[in-house]
């Protein structure tokens, strides 16, 4: 007995979940379209069927303001025109495309159908049932457009897409995009098609991708020549990226854009969950964390790291908390790589400081209350208070200081700057989490810092202001606290008070 075997598709799974609607692109280039009613909102269609290139006739009797003034400026790709009268089922003979803004549903449907007979494909605005497609909210880096459609039940929605969308385009996308075109057959002429082919353009979308400005021809060139060559083709490249304090929306666009392109990433402990989603998904991560106290990775060992995988040709992205220009080790690192002969580039983060500060409410440099403010790292290599410092200057009273890493030495820190006779009533705030949802804030005075009347904080890092710029923030937060603060805490007497 013969057993009759499936067919590849009785088991494979679809391409292709369903879609509420199906995306197309139409050229309209030299076409003409129509478009009936003079308001704001045929304006504005009028206007992306000009940007796309067609010759648009519109039909109303009058026209507001708005319509008057795009029909006065122009578009730079179609042309746009007042037909002063109203429409009739004659103007759509040779349309291309039809759209209306109706005021009543009998004129929607007449308009609808008048399209329908004359095969032209027709939107009436704001009206669904007489709609053959729809408008979707637009990312233009043309040549690059992309689309967002909710098939009307959100648009809110979609244009909130689009925006997010928007932070990860940038704006040079489009002179990417022509000159992709300028070269290709170039590419096609020098390299093989596979790997060779696949390596250029995968160097050239990461060059896009990152909002870089683009390269002369004659450069891309040299590259197409150097991968023909395998001139290079080994070698990647190390981008020092600031994770800012933890909460992703405080990242910079370019920040996000270098996760993006990543091949792998070398993530310090600090660094938040929240700010690894939003990395490339197919980028392998590694914890290469330091902290004091703790189990951690030693500098030379991610050194090797960094050299080993940059010449395996991986993009290696380095992600420190913070500013990776601040108390981050990124000098011996930058170092080290151009060293070794491997590019590497920087992208500033919000360091800690700067994200307590707008959490308080606090200007560090006050003019009220300070000239200067100073960075300081809490503790020397060893892990004990630092010697080194310039004491005389920090404990000078019209200078706003923050000790980063000063959890351990934080009273023997302020034992040293009363010594130096700064005020004991000099006040001091301490965070800890700064913009995450477990941050934890206090407010003291100097003297009760050095006398130790400080609950230990551990877990997260821990970061100290010290001056008179944070009398007034201690004020703000006492009557508003920052709304990602799970509590404000304040010394009464010998304890602490969570407000």
């Amino acid at each position: 007995m013969s057993i009759a075997s499936k067919q590849p598709s009785d088991t494979a799974p679809p391409r292709l979940q369903p879609l509420a609607k199906l995306p197309l692109f139409f050229d309209l280039s030299g076409q003409r379209g129509v478009v009936a009613g003079g308001t704001a909102a045929a304006a504005w269609k009028a206007e992306l069927l000009a940007a796309a290139g067609a010759d648009v006739d519109v039909y109303a009797p009058g026209i507001d303001g708005e319509m008057a003034a795009l029909i006065a400026r122009g578009s730079e790709a179609g042309r746009i025109r007042h037909q002063a009268r109203n429409w009739d089922g004659e103007i759509l003979r040779d349309a291309q495309i039809a759209v209306a803004d109706c005021a009543s549903e009998a004129e929607a449907e007449r308009f609808f159908n008048a399209a329908v007979a004359a095969g032209v494909p027709v939107n009436v605005i704001d009206k669904p049932a007489f709609c053959q497609f729809q408008f979707g909210s637009i990312v233009n880096r043309s040549p690059v457009v992309v689309a967002i459609s909710t098939d009307g039940a959100a648009p809110i929605l979609g244009q909130a897409i689009r925006r997010r969308i928007e932070t990860l385009l940038p704006r040079t996308l489009g002179a990417w995009v022509a000159l992709a075109k300028d070269i290709r057959a170039v590419v096609a002429e020098r390299l093989a098609p596979g790997p060779q082919r696949r390596a250029f353009w995968e160097r050239f979308a990461d060059k896009a991708l990152n909002g870089l400005r683009a390269h002369p021809r004659a450069e891309l060139e040299t590259a197409i020549d150097a991968v023909a060559n395998d001139i290079g083709a080994t070698t990647g490249q190390v981008t020092l990226v600031g994770a800012g304090p933890g909460d992703p929306e405080l990242l910079t666009l370019k920040a996000v854009r270098a996760m993006q392109s990543a091949d792998v990433i070398l993530f310090d402990d600090l660094v938040s969950r929240d700010v690894l989603e939003l990395a490339r998904r197919e980028a392998k991560r590694m914890l290469v964390g330091k902290r004091g106290g703790r189990e951690s990775c030693r500098q030379d060992e991610i050194n090797d790291l960094m050299v080993k995988l940059a010449r395996q040709g991986k993009h290696v992205v380095r992600l420190k908390s913070g500013d990776p220009m601040i108390f981050g080790r990124a000098g011996e690192e930058i170092e080290l790589l151009r060293k070794e002969g491997i590019a590497v580039s920087v992208v500033p983060g919000i360091t800690a400081a700067s994200a307590m500060a707008s959490a308080l409410g606090a200007s560090l440099t006050h003019r009220d209350h300070a000239h200067s403010v100073r960075f300081v790292t809490g503790h020397s290599r060893r892990g004990t208070l630092p010697e080194d410092l310039d004491w005389r200057g920090l404990a000078d009273p019209a200078t706003t200081l923050v000790v980063y890493m000063g959890g351990r030495t934080a009273s023997a820190f302020a034992q040293r700057l009363i010594t130096e006779e700064l005020d004991g009533e000099t006040p001091v705030v301490i965070q800890q989490g700064i913009a995450r949802p477990e941050a934890r804030s206090m407010r003291l005075t100097l003297r009760e810092l050095a006398d130790g009347h400080c609950p230990a904080f551990t877990g997260a890092p821990t970061l100290i202001g010290i001056g008179r710029a944070f009398a007034a923030a201690s004020l703000r937060a006492t009557a508003a606290p920052a709304p990602h603060l799970d509590g404000f805490v304040e010394r009464r007497g010998a304890a602490f008070v969570r407000r």
